[in-house]
Protein backbone atom coordinates (compact mmCIF):
# COMPACT_ATOMS: atom_id res chain seq x y z
CA UNK A 1 0.00 0.00 0.00
CA UNK A 2 1.47 3.38 -0.96
CA UNK A 3 2.15 6.59 1.20
CA UNK A 4 1.62 5.58 4.37
CA UNK A 5 -1.23 5.80 7.27
CA UNK A 6 -2.58 8.05 9.81
CA UNK A 7 -1.09 6.36 12.77
CA UNK A 8 -3.67 7.63 15.71
CA UNK A 9 -6.44 5.83 14.13
CA UNK A 10 -4.01 2.47 12.81
CA UNK A 11 -1.98 1.51 15.85
CA UNK A 12 -4.10 -0.71 18.48
CA UNK A 13 -3.76 0.26 21.96
CA UNK A 14 -3.19 -3.10 23.41
CA UNK A 15 -1.17 -6.00 22.78
CA UNK A 16 -1.60 -10.37 22.99
CA UNK A 17 -4.42 -12.33 21.67
CA UNK A 18 -7.20 -9.77 23.19
CA UNK A 19 -6.59 -6.48 21.49
CA UNK A 20 -8.71 -4.15 20.66
CA UNK A 21 -9.38 -3.35 17.23
CA UNK A 22 -8.21 0.44 16.39
CA UNK A 23 -10.87 2.37 13.83
CA UNK A 24 -8.29 1.70 10.25
CA UNK A 25 -7.84 -1.93 11.97
CA UNK A 26 -11.79 -2.36 12.29
CA UNK A 27 -12.46 -4.00 8.58
CA UNK A 28 -10.35 -7.01 10.30
CA UNK A 29 -13.01 -8.38 12.17
CA UNK A 30 -14.01 -11.14 10.65
CA UNK A 31 -10.65 -12.63 9.55
CA UNK A 32 -9.00 -11.36 13.50
CA UNK A 33 -7.81 -14.63 14.23
CA UNK A 34 -6.47 -15.39 11.70
CA UNK A 35 -4.03 -12.18 11.66
CA UNK A 36 -0.89 -10.78 13.67
CA UNK A 37 -1.20 -7.25 13.79
CA UNK A 38 2.68 -6.77 13.67
CA UNK A 39 4.29 -3.31 15.38
CA UNK A 40 7.91 -2.13 15.97
CA UNK A 41 9.71 -2.89 13.05
CA UNK A 42 11.59 -0.61 11.48
CA UNK A 43 13.39 -0.84 7.77
CA UNK A 44 17.00 0.93 9.01
CA UNK A 45 18.32 1.44 5.50
CA UNK A 46 15.49 3.09 3.88
CA UNK A 47 15.55 5.96 6.76
CA UNK A 48 18.52 7.96 4.88
CA UNK A 49 16.77 9.19 1.98
CA UNK A 50 14.07 11.64 2.29
CA UNK A 51 10.70 10.52 0.43
CA UNK A 52 8.39 7.84 -0.70
CA UNK A 53 11.19 6.24 -2.77
CA UNK A 54 14.02 5.86 -0.88
CA UNK A 55 11.46 3.77 1.50
CA UNK A 56 9.43 1.77 -1.58
CA UNK A 57 12.55 0.24 -3.16
CA UNK A 58 13.98 -1.41 -0.21
CA UNK A 59 10.56 -2.30 1.24
CA UNK A 60 11.45 -6.13 0.50
CA UNK A 61 15.12 -5.86 0.13
CA UNK A 62 16.68 -4.08 3.63
CA UNK A 63 18.79 -2.32 1.22
CA UNK A 64 20.26 1.08 0.99
CA UNK A 65 19.38 2.46 -2.16
CA UNK A 66 21.87 5.13 -4.46
CA UNK A 67 20.06 7.78 -5.07
CA UNK A 68 20.26 8.64 -8.61
CA UNK A 69 17.66 9.58 -11.40
CA UNK A 70 19.53 7.96 -14.07
CA UNK A 71 20.11 3.90 -14.97
CA UNK A 72 22.91 3.40 -12.43
CA UNK A 73 19.71 1.73 -9.88
CA UNK A 74 21.46 0.24 -6.47
CA UNK A 75 18.85 -1.60 -4.60
CA UNK A 76 19.22 -5.55 -3.92
CA UNK A 77 17.98 -8.69 -4.06
CA UNK A 78 14.40 -8.75 -2.54
CA UNK A 79 12.54 -11.43 -0.44
CA UNK A 80 9.96 -12.75 -2.64
CA UNK A 81 13.04 -13.30 -4.60
CA UNK A 82 14.87 -15.51 -2.61
CA UNK A 83 11.87 -17.23 -1.67
CA UNK A 84 11.14 -17.95 -5.32
CA UNK A 85 14.52 -19.59 -5.45
CA UNK A 86 13.73 -21.37 -2.86
CA UNK A 87 11.00 -22.97 -4.16
CA UNK A 88 12.49 -23.65 -7.58
CA UNK A 89 11.27 -26.29 -9.64
CA UNK A 90 7.69 -26.66 -7.48
CA UNK A 91 5.66 -24.51 -9.78
CA UNK A 92 5.36 -23.71 -13.34
CA UNK A 93 5.78 -20.14 -12.47
CA UNK A 94 8.18 -19.07 -10.10
CA UNK A 95 6.87 -15.68 -9.36
CA UNK A 96 4.19 -13.29 -10.22
CA UNK A 97 4.97 -9.63 -9.83
CA UNK A 98 1.83 -7.23 -10.06
CA UNK A 99 0.60 -3.77 -9.43
CA UNK A 100 -2.24 -1.26 -10.99
CA UNK A 101 -0.07 1.36 -12.19
CA UNK A 102 2.37 1.92 -14.80
CA UNK A 103 5.97 3.13 -14.40
CA UNK A 104 7.26 6.44 -16.30
CA UNK A 105 10.67 6.42 -15.53
CA UNK A 106 11.39 10.14 -14.58
CA UNK A 107 13.25 11.97 -11.79
CA UNK A 108 11.20 13.20 -8.72
CA UNK A 109 13.41 14.27 -5.89
CA UNK A 110 16.48 13.36 -6.90
CA UNK A 111 15.15 9.59 -7.41
CA UNK A 112 14.48 7.56 -10.29
CA UNK A 113 11.00 6.58 -10.22
CA UNK A 114 11.35 3.01 -11.16
CA UNK A 115 12.52 2.81 -7.36
CA UNK A 116 9.07 3.80 -6.54
CA UNK A 117 7.38 1.45 -8.71
CA UNK A 118 8.98 -1.86 -8.11
CA UNK A 119 9.07 -3.99 -4.38
CA UNK A 120 10.42 -6.90 -6.28
CA UNK A 121 13.74 -6.75 -7.31
CA UNK A 122 15.81 -9.54 -9.02
CA UNK A 123 19.38 -8.22 -8.53
CA UNK A 124 21.07 -5.24 -6.79
CA UNK A 125 20.36 -3.38 -10.05
CA UNK A 126 17.29 -5.32 -11.99
CA UNK A 127 13.74 -4.63 -11.01
CA UNK A 128 10.93 -7.84 -11.83
CA UNK A 129 8.84 -6.30 -14.13
CA UNK A 130 5.82 -6.16 -12.66
CA UNK A 131 2.31 -6.58 -14.81
CA UNK A 132 -0.89 -4.47 -14.42
CA UNK A 133 -3.10 -5.85 -17.13
CA UNK A 134 -5.49 -8.98 -15.64
CA UNK A 135 -5.93 -10.40 -19.29
CA UNK A 136 -1.88 -10.47 -19.37
CA UNK A 137 -2.17 -12.10 -15.74
CA UNK A 138 -4.70 -14.56 -16.97
CA UNK A 139 -3.13 -15.78 -19.98
CA UNK A 140 0.08 -16.14 -18.50
CA UNK A 141 -1.74 -18.45 -15.73
CA UNK A 142 -4.21 -20.71 -17.59
CA UNK A 143 -3.89 -19.67 -21.52
CA UNK A 144 -2.66 -22.29 -23.84
CA UNK A 145 -2.11 -20.58 -26.68
CA UNK A 146 -3.42 -17.52 -28.85
CA UNK A 147 -4.19 -17.79 -32.71
CA UNK A 148 -1.07 -15.96 -35.01
CA UNK A 149 -3.04 -12.48 -35.24
CA UNK A 150 -3.79 -12.61 -31.52
CA UNK A 151 -7.58 -12.85 -31.46
CA UNK A 152 -8.70 -15.40 -28.84
CA UNK A 153 -10.77 -18.16 -30.66
CA UNK A 154 -12.27 -19.26 -27.38
CA UNK A 155 -12.38 -19.57 -23.46
CA UNK A 156 -9.11 -20.81 -22.00
CA UNK A 157 -11.95 -24.29 -20.52
CA UNK A 158 -13.00 -24.78 -24.03
CA UNK A 159 -9.51 -25.65 -24.84
CA UNK A 160 -9.08 -28.63 -22.15
CA UNK A 161 -12.99 -29.35 -21.65
CA UNK A 162 -12.28 -33.06 -22.72
CA UNK A 163 -9.09 -33.33 -20.02
CA UNK A 164 -11.24 -32.02 -17.78
CA UNK A 165 -14.33 -34.33 -18.31
CA UNK A 166 -12.07 -37.36 -18.41
CA UNK A 167 -10.48 -36.39 -15.18
CA UNK A 168 -13.99 -35.57 -13.44
CA UNK A 169 -15.02 -39.05 -14.35
CA UNK A 170 -12.18 -40.77 -12.77
CA UNK A 171 -13.10 -38.43 -9.36
CA UNK A 172 -15.41 -39.66 -6.34
CA UNK A 173 -18.40 -37.36 -5.93
CA UNK A 174 -16.85 -34.39 -3.66
CA UNK A 175 -13.44 -34.42 -5.41
CA UNK A 176 -15.27 -33.70 -8.36
CA UNK A 177 -17.96 -31.47 -7.16
CA UNK A 178 -14.67 -29.31 -6.13
CA UNK A 179 -12.91 -29.75 -9.68
CA UNK A 180 -16.30 -28.20 -10.64
CA UNK A 181 -16.09 -25.37 -8.32
CA UNK A 182 -12.76 -24.74 -9.54
CA UNK A 183 -13.40 -24.51 -13.40
CA UNK A 184 -16.74 -22.46 -12.60
CA UNK A 185 -14.28 -20.05 -10.88
CA UNK A 186 -12.16 -19.60 -13.93
CA UNK A 187 -14.54 -19.38 -16.21
CA UNK A 188 -16.41 -16.47 -14.06
CA UNK A 189 -12.88 -14.64 -14.08
CA UNK A 190 -12.14 -14.82 -16.97
CA UNK A 191 -15.81 -13.03 -18.27
CA UNK A 192 -15.32 -10.52 -15.73
CA UNK A 193 -11.62 -9.34 -17.04
CA UNK A 194 -13.59 -9.31 -20.84
CA UNK A 195 -16.19 -7.36 -19.46
CA UNK A 196 -13.81 -4.60 -17.97
CA UNK A 197 -10.90 -4.54 -20.06
CA UNK A 198 -12.25 -0.63 -21.43
CA UNK A 199 -9.41 1.84 -22.61
CA UNK A 200 -8.23 3.42 -19.03
CA UNK A 201 -8.17 7.23 -19.29
CA UNK A 202 -4.53 9.01 -19.09
CA UNK A 203 -3.26 9.24 -15.73
CA UNK A 204 -0.59 12.20 -15.14
CA UNK A 205 -0.31 11.96 -18.86
CA UNK A 206 0.44 8.80 -19.45
CA UNK A 207 -1.68 6.90 -21.69
CA UNK A 208 -2.27 3.16 -19.91
CA UNK A 209 -1.83 -0.07 -21.63
CA UNK A 210 -4.81 -1.05 -23.65
CA UNK A 211 -6.73 -3.49 -20.90
CA UNK A 212 -6.67 -1.82 -18.03
CA UNK A 213 -10.21 -1.68 -16.23
CA UNK A 214 -11.85 1.43 -16.13
CA UNK A 215 -12.32 1.91 -12.45
CA UNK A 216 -9.66 1.39 -9.46
CA UNK A 217 -11.71 -0.78 -7.03
CA UNK A 218 -12.65 -3.15 -9.71
CA UNK A 219 -9.00 -3.13 -11.09
CA UNK A 220 -7.64 -4.41 -7.19
CA UNK A 221 -10.42 -6.95 -7.31
CA UNK A 222 -9.48 -9.07 -10.17
CA UNK A 223 -5.70 -8.93 -9.74
CA UNK A 224 -6.61 -9.87 -6.16
CA UNK A 225 -9.05 -12.99 -7.78
CA UNK A 226 -5.78 -13.64 -9.84
CA UNK A 227 -3.35 -13.95 -7.15
CA UNK A 228 -5.84 -16.30 -5.08
CA UNK A 229 -6.60 -18.66 -8.33
CA UNK A 230 -2.49 -18.52 -8.69
CA UNK A 231 -2.11 -20.25 -5.43
CA UNK A 232 -5.12 -22.50 -5.56
CA UNK A 233 -4.01 -23.43 -8.51
CA UNK A 234 -0.25 -23.79 -7.56
CA UNK A 235 0.46 -21.76 -10.32
CA UNK A 236 3.08 -19.82 -7.92
CA UNK A 237 3.83 -19.81 -4.79
CA UNK A 238 5.34 -16.42 -4.47
CA UNK A 239 3.30 -13.13 -5.43
CA UNK A 240 3.86 -9.43 -4.90
CA UNK A 241 1.12 -6.66 -5.42
CA UNK A 242 1.85 -3.17 -5.45
CA UNK A 243 -1.75 -1.29 -4.89
CA UNK A 244 -0.04 1.83 -5.92
CA UNK A 245 3.20 3.30 -6.94
CA UNK A 246 4.88 5.47 -4.30
CA UNK A 247 3.71 8.41 -4.88
CA UNK A 248 0.70 7.27 -6.02
CA UNK A 249 -1.95 9.79 -7.11
CA UNK A 250 -4.78 7.46 -7.45
CA UNK A 251 -8.22 9.28 -7.32
CA UNK A 252 -9.94 7.87 -4.28
CA UNK A 253 -13.43 9.77 -4.62
CA UNK A 254 -15.23 6.42 -5.48
CA UNK A 255 -15.30 6.37 -1.62
CA UNK A 256 -17.60 8.27 0.60
CA UNK A 257 -16.41 11.31 1.89
CA UNK A 258 -13.12 11.11 0.08
CA UNK A 259 -12.21 14.36 -2.66
CA UNK A 260 -8.89 13.85 -4.43
CA UNK A 261 -5.94 11.71 -5.06
CA UNK A 262 -3.98 9.41 -2.17
CA UNK A 263 -0.73 10.98 -2.53
CA UNK A 264 -2.27 14.56 -1.76
CA UNK A 265 -4.18 13.44 1.15
CA UNK A 266 -1.79 11.39 2.53
CA UNK A 267 0.23 15.18 2.86
CA UNK A 268 -2.60 15.86 5.85
CA UNK A 269 -0.80 18.61 7.32
CA UNK A 270 -2.39 17.18 10.83
CA UNK A 271 -5.87 18.83 9.13
CA UNK A 272 -8.73 16.85 10.69
CA UNK A 273 -10.65 16.94 7.32
CA UNK A 274 -7.82 15.62 5.68
CA UNK A 275 -6.66 13.08 8.18
CA UNK A 276 -10.37 12.37 8.10
CA UNK A 277 -10.54 11.19 4.11
CA UNK A 278 -7.07 9.45 4.38
CA UNK A 279 -7.95 7.35 7.31
CA UNK A 280 -10.58 6.21 4.93
CA UNK A 281 -8.46 5.64 2.01
CA UNK A 282 -6.46 3.49 4.68
CA UNK A 283 -9.17 1.36 5.93
CA UNK A 284 -10.21 0.50 2.37
CA UNK A 285 -7.11 -1.07 1.90
CA UNK A 286 -7.10 -2.82 4.92
CA UNK A 287 -11.09 -4.39 3.63
CA UNK A 288 -9.15 -5.21 0.67
CA UNK A 289 -6.62 -7.57 2.77
CA UNK A 290 -9.57 -8.78 4.63
CA UNK A 291 -12.05 -10.07 1.54
CA UNK A 292 -8.51 -11.71 -0.37
CA UNK A 293 -7.85 -13.60 3.38
CA UNK A 294 -11.17 -14.46 2.79
CA UNK A 295 -11.07 -15.42 -0.41
CA UNK A 296 -8.19 -17.78 0.56
CA UNK A 297 -10.09 -18.91 3.49
CA UNK A 298 -13.34 -19.93 1.36
CA UNK A 299 -10.97 -22.47 -0.68
CA UNK A 300 -9.87 -25.70 0.20
CA UNK A 301 -6.49 -27.26 0.19
CA UNK A 302 -5.31 -31.01 1.64
CA UNK A 303 -8.60 -31.26 3.95
CA UNK A 304 -7.59 -27.36 5.27
CA UNK A 305 -8.42 -23.93 4.48
CA UNK A 306 -5.86 -22.80 1.62
CA UNK A 307 -5.19 -19.57 4.02
CA UNK A 308 -3.67 -21.97 6.85
CA UNK A 309 -1.03 -22.42 4.17
CA UNK A 310 -0.25 -19.15 3.08
CA UNK A 311 0.99 -16.47 4.74
CA UNK A 312 0.35 -12.76 3.49
CA UNK A 313 2.05 -9.36 4.65
CA UNK A 314 0.01 -6.47 4.15
CA UNK A 315 1.53 -3.22 4.67
CA UNK A 316 3.20 0.06 3.98
CA UNK A 317 6.93 1.07 3.21
CA UNK A 318 6.35 4.11 5.28
CA UNK A 319 4.55 5.21 8.56
CA UNK A 320 2.98 8.55 8.01
CA UNK A 321 2.72 9.87 4.80
CA UNK A 322 3.07 13.28 5.58
CA UNK A 323 6.34 12.90 8.23
CA UNK A 324 7.92 10.44 5.61
CA UNK A 325 9.12 8.00 8.87
CA UNK A 326 10.01 4.65 8.09
CA UNK A 327 10.11 3.43 12.14
CA UNK A 328 7.10 1.20 13.63
CA UNK A 329 5.94 0.56 10.03
CA UNK A 330 2.34 -0.52 9.43
CA UNK A 331 2.05 -4.34 8.77
CA UNK A 332 -0.20 -7.14 8.84
CA UNK A 333 0.26 -10.82 8.37
CA UNK A 334 -2.44 -12.94 7.74
CA UNK A 335 -2.83 -16.34 7.32
CA UNK A 336 -0.87 -19.43 9.39
CA UNK A 337 2.19 -20.76 7.56
CA UNK A 338 1.45 -24.49 8.34
CA UNK A 339 4.05 -26.87 6.00
CA UNK A 340 7.38 -27.61 5.46
CA UNK A 341 7.20 -29.02 8.72
CA UNK A 342 6.51 -25.95 10.58
CA UNK A 343 3.02 -26.02 12.74
CA UNK A 344 0.74 -23.27 12.01
CA UNK A 345 1.21 -19.56 13.40
CA UNK A 346 -0.41 -18.67 16.41
CA UNK A 347 -1.92 -15.94 15.11
CA UNK A 348 -5.28 -13.27 16.31
CA UNK A 349 -2.82 -10.91 18.47
CA UNK A 350 -0.77 -8.20 18.52
CA UNK A 351 2.50 -8.45 18.53
CA UNK A 352 4.56 -5.67 19.39
CA UNK A 353 8.34 -5.69 19.06
CA UNK A 354 11.05 -3.67 20.69
CA UNK A 355 11.42 0.18 18.67
CA UNK A 356 13.83 -0.43 15.86
CA UNK A 357 13.49 -3.84 15.39
CA UNK A 358 14.95 -5.00 12.16
CA UNK A 359 12.02 -5.54 9.23
CA UNK A 360 14.68 -8.16 7.78
CA UNK A 361 13.60 -10.27 11.00
CA UNK A 362 10.37 -10.65 9.72
CA UNK A 363 11.36 -11.16 6.24
CA UNK A 364 13.85 -13.72 7.44
CA UNK A 365 10.91 -15.74 9.31
CA UNK A 366 9.26 -15.62 6.49
CA UNK A 367 11.55 -17.48 4.40
CA UNK A 368 12.76 -19.55 6.62
CA UNK A 369 9.01 -20.98 6.49
CA UNK A 370 9.44 -21.09 2.69
CA UNK A 371 12.42 -23.23 2.83
CA UNK A 372 15.52 -21.01 2.82
CA UNK A 373 18.05 -22.33 5.03
CA UNK A 374 19.77 -18.62 6.38
CA UNK A 375 18.20 -17.64 9.67
CA UNK A 376 18.80 -13.87 8.79
CA UNK A 377 17.92 -11.34 5.87
CA UNK A 378 19.03 -8.24 5.20
CA UNK A 379 20.15 -5.91 7.77
CA UNK A 380 18.44 -8.26 10.24
CA UNK A 381 19.59 -10.03 12.90
CA UNK A 382 18.02 -13.26 13.22
CA UNK A 383 14.33 -14.74 13.00
CA UNK A 384 11.41 -12.79 14.58
CA UNK A 385 8.61 -15.73 14.70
Amino acid sequence: MANGVWPPAWDPVDDGPGWTLSPTLAPLEPVRDDVLVLSGLENQNSSDGDGHYAKTAPFLTGARIRRTGGRDLLNGVSMDQVAAHAQRGATPLPSLELGCEPVRPVEDMGYSTVYGGHISWRSATTPCTKEIVPRHVFDRLFRAGERRDGVRERSVLDVVRGDAQRLSARLGGGDRAKLGEYLDAVRELERRIDRVAAPAAPVAGVVPPPGLPADHPTHVALMLDLIALALQSDATRVVTFMFGNAVSGVNMGFLPGVRGGHHELSHHEDQPEKTAQYQKINQWHVLQFTAFLQRLAAREEGGARLLDHCLVLFGSALKDGNRHESRNLPLLLGGRGAGNGFAPLASGRHLRSPAGTPLCNLHASLLHRMGSAALAFGDGSGLLL
